[in-house]
């Protein structure tokens, strides 16, 4: 940074009032021409002590993200100092403390940043909360990205700039829990200040709310994961700002979503055979192509959840935690009060479809079987609801024994409901052994693809 390049002073108005301005800040206001003087925004109780300035607030209304403001703000700064020499830049409260274009200003080497210090809405905060926050280790996250920024933390947090009901309500679905613990702290410092306590799944509905709204958490009792958050920030970014994202739809992905399955399926199909059952493969051996492959399938799912939380349907979060509750609904023999009595596969399939039949309200074991499924798989499911339900008796014998019979029927009747038969039965063979019919058709294919290329070289 030059010494001679432009000058900008940047001062806090405080947390609240004018009464919270330092008598240094008024002394440096005092100093600026009216033409140099600056204020991020005259949404502030404070903000008349800079007047006449200019403010920024029509930033705010031309530019898509709040990243681009903070950028924006910068610009029109350094424009202004290289107009004025210096230039006096005001933020609310403390330019130390969840001021972004401050830190921006900081990096900036075209000008020289001189940063003077202020009350912070965190030094009301601490009053309020009775709170040391040297002893108890807080930290302060910005409400904006919340759930990036507080994934992997245990609490207390203090969470500023959580300006608007969604701001709220994206801080709360971030959160472990609908009962967690957490304070909210408006208009600290002037005559309409509330403090309360209230639990994480009254945020949505907490109001007033607007920029002079924080939130204490005390404690987080489970962390997100930081890397699924970030990873569904980045597809909310691609889905605001890449063209070809934003015209997507549940439909338009449908195609895309069945290839990612395929190519999955074929990655673990690459995947080598452990030398015994159960035993271990060797190490990387075919899964650097699983690891990409799942992660474009997890990106699909996040997608689809997107588009749902556009549409206020659902989030990733309730995807997540819908789940969790099924499969220990599902799970009874490992988190009911049979814990540990698990029984032997075949008894443990056929709980499996009692306790889904009940749950969806099914009158017949066949409902909800998705007509889409590949013809070898809907047939292997449709058995294994039949023998779930008592309706299948049938064994490897008796299959083997029909395929047969299928296989000796004269030619002349060799039609598509015969061809239909023998595959079915084919199928039920496979089950009795314990064998995936799918799999075992791509493989016999796969093998068929390699022999015919083998004979073109010859």
């Amino acid at each position: 940074m030059n010494s001679h390049s432009p000058r900008v002073t940047v001062v806090g108005l405080g947390p609240a009032g004018a009464d919270l301005v330092t008598e240094g800040t008024r002394t440096l206001i005092e100093a600026a021409p009216p033409a140099a003087r600056f204020v991020r925004t005259l949404r502030h109780p404070s903000a008349e002590v800079v007047a006449p300035a200019t403010d920024c607030d029509d930033l705010y209304r031309s530019v898509q993200r709040i990243e681009q403001v903070y950028e924006a703000i910068v610009e029109r700064l350094v424009a202004a100092a290289r107009r004025h020499g210096t230039v006096l830049y005001a933020v609310p409260g403390s330019p130390a403390v969840a001021e972004r274009s401050v830190q921006l200003l900081l990096g900036d080497s075209r000008v020289n940043a001189e940063v003077h210090p202020a009350l912070s809405f965190a030094d009301l905060a601490w009053s309020r909360l009775g709170v040391d926050p040297l002893a108890s280790g807080v930290r302060i996250v910005d409400g904006q990205r919340f759930a990036g920024e507080a994934a992997g933390e245990r609490g207390p947090l203090l969470v500023a700039q959580c300006d608007s009901p969604e701001t709220l309500a994206a801080v709360a679905l971030a959160l472990p829990g609908p009962s967690t613990v957490v304070w909210v702290l408006h208009h600290l410092g002037l005559e309409s200040e509330r403090v309360e306590r209230i639990c994480a799944g009254e945020l949505a509905r907490w109001d007033p709310v607007d920029h002079l709204t924080s939130l204490y958490i005390p404690e987080m009792a489970e962390a997100p994961a930081a890397e699924l958050v970030r990873f569904g920030e980045l597809v909310a970014t691609l889905r605001a700002e890449c063209p070809w994202d934003r015209s997507q739809t549940h439909r338009s992905l449908r195609r895309h979503l069945l290839e990612e399955v395929y190519e999955v399926l074929e990655a673990i199909d690459g995947l080598p055979e452990p030398a015994v059952p159960g035993g271990a493969t060797a190490a990387g051996e075919g899964y650097e192509h699983l690891e990409e492959e799942l992660g474009d399938l997890l990106f699909h799912v996040f997608f689809h959840a997107t588009l749902a939380a556009e549409q206020g349907q659902f989030t990733i979060g309730d995807v997540v935690r819908q789940t969790d509750a099924k499969l220990r609904r599902r799970h009874p023999h490992v988190f009911g009060p049979a814990a540990g009595a698990a029984g032997d596969e075949e008894s443990l399939d056929v709980g499996w479809e009692q306790i889904k039949r009940a749950e969806k309200g099914r009158t017949s074991a066949m409902d909800g079987i998705p007509e889409a499924l590949p013809a070898l798989l809907g047939a292997l499911k449709v058995q294994k609801r039949a023998e779930a339900a008592g309706l299948d008796r049938s064994s490897e014998t008796t299959a083997l024994a029909r395929l047969r019979v299928a296989l000796d029927v004269p030619a002349a009747r060799r039609d598509e409901g015969w061809l239909g038969s023998l595959l079915f039965e084919a199928v039920e063979l496979a089950r009795h052994c314990s064998l995936d019919p799918e799999s075992a058709l791509r493989a016999a294919t796969n093998a068929a693809r390699e022999h015919f290329r083998r004979a073109e070289e010859v």
